[in-house]
């Protein structure tokens, strides 16, 4: 009761102080007002002042355009949209093994691992990189609307997802009919003929293999990469062909992870830096039939079964947990090495997720990465990377143990700083400044470009 009364008190004199003020000072009301007036509008002019001109760091600025920081610009070509999203209305047949519906959505994306909130985590297909890319284009600060500007021309051609919508497609001429219809299209613009499509090219999310079906056999889905004018073309896939394809250049699978801001980038780092790695090594995957360079699999599988040292996730007959992004890199992330072996082809998703999860990659053939992806890796394989030969890989384990402590401490700080340069930032990335998969294909294909049409002149 006192101490109400005592607020009370207070109260009650504060606005008798504020009374008594007002008829000391009467004659100064309409002055101090009109003080009051001129300050608030001085202050309105300086805070917008400083929006326009010093915008602050906060969620705010994520629709303030971002600056192109490279040497180059890029040009997207609008192609009609049976090419690219026409093709996004049959999606349910886009895969004769999946229900691409979940996989196409959200920029090729895929749905996202967390349900609430922004979420830069996604369960993202391993063959839509294509659809990543072009989003990522779209928004690209470096992108012109001016062809005359432009170092290079991006052809937005949705070739994977055709490609495998039509592999089992009996009418050879059927199953090559977009492709065509597109190399036709390009090849009659205005900008094609400024250097015979040289400064072009295309990004897509399948093997190389896919498209190079020769004459007399039907391998391969169909003959984009080996018609004459696609071959003045670079042609990004997530596989090249390491003896034919000189204009083959391999870009990363995409992993789960689409980052918005390179805080969360850093953020990530430095969590795989700090996450504790019990297994000495692990292996993701299941066996393969019939196919020579996937035979080292069931030696794999044998090898980390019966190590204490090894936690293997055998991946057969659909197995979900396989399919579980959060399980399949927290197998890596417990681990100090990851067994890359080849599968159906010579490269893995699986080699990124490992990267990823900053587990330094064990290989068993040049073709998984080292002949693939040139322009993001070090020169120096051996600094991140760890391969084993016929000979050495009867013996894994023992390989493994004989690397130092240090060794593998200094070779997991190159992987962990790989990780941005391997990653799809997301499409509408905001303060993000670390160049990601996109920004390094783009630079290194305006490098190229700009010394092909050197050479032509």
């Amino acid at each position: 009761m006192t101490y109400t009364m005592s607020r009370q008190v207070k109260i009650d004199l504060w606005l008798e102080k504020k009374d008594k003020e007002k008829e000391k000072y009467p004659k100064n009301k309409e002055t101090i007002k009109l003080i009051i007036l001129t300050l608030l509008l001085f202050c309105s002019v300086c805070f917008l002042f400083l929006i326009l001109h010093f915008p602050f760091p906060t969620e705010f600025t994520a629709s303030l355009p971002r600056t192109c920081h490279h040497n180059f610009t890029v040009y997207v070509y609008d192609l009609p949209n049976e090419f690219n999203i026409g093709l996004l209305q049959n999606c349910r047949h886009l895969n004769i093994y999946t229900n691409m519906c979940p996989h196409v959505s959200n920029n090729g994306l895929g749905q996202p691992l967390h349900r609430s909130g922004r979420t830069s985590w996604f369960a993202t297909h391993q063959f839509i990189a294509e659809m990543i890319f072009h989003a990522r284009v779209e928004n690209h600060p470096c992108r012109t609307r001016n062809p005359h500007n432009a170092d290079i021309f991006y052809v937005p051609f949705y070739g994977g997802l055709y490609a495998s919508s039509v592999f089992r497609e009996p009418n050879l001429t059927k199953r090559d009919e977009l492709a065509v219809r597109l190399v036709d299209y390009i090849s009659d613009q205005r900008w094609w003929r400024r250097s015979n499509g040289r400064d072009h090219f295309l990004a897509i999310g399948r093997t190389a293999w896919d498209f190079m079906r020769s004459s007399d056999t039907d391998f391969g889905a169909n003959i984009l990469m080996q018609m004459p004018r696609v071959m003045n073309m670079s042609v990004l896939t997530v596989e090249r062909q390491p003896w034919k394809g000189d204009n083959h250049f391999g870009i990363p699978y995409p992993s789960y992870f689409h980052p918005y801001t390179s805080a969360e980038m850093v953020t990530w780092q430095n969590k795989m830096r700090r996450v504790e790695r019990p297994n000495l090594f692990s292996f993701v995957g299941g066996p393969r039939k019939g196919l020579e360079k996937a035979a080292i699999r069931d030696e794999l599988i044998r090898q980390c079964a019966k190590s204490s040292h090894c936690e293997l996730l055998k991946c057969e007959n659909g197995g979900s947990r396989c399919h579980d992004p959060m399980t399949v890199l927290g197998v890596m992330a417990r681990s100090r090495f990851c067994l890359q072996a080849p599968g159906d082809s010579f490269t893995r998703r699986s080699t990124f997720d490992a990267i990823l999860a900053g587990c330094i990659p064990v290989f068993f053939s040049p073709h998984t990465m080292y002949t693939q992806y040139m322009w993001y890796l070090p020169d120096d394989k051996r600094s991140y990377s760890v391969f084993m030969d016929e000979k050495n890989s009867t013996q894994i384990e023992q390989e493994l143990l004989r690397i130092s402590e240090s060794e593998v401490v200094q070779m997991r700080e190159t992987v962990i700083d790989l990780i941005p340069r391997l990653t799809y930032a997301h499409p509408n990335a905001t303060n993000y400044d670390l160049p990601d998969a996109v920004d390094v294909a783009l630079e290194a294909l305006a490098k190229q470009a700009r010394a092909k049409v050197m050479v032509s002149f």
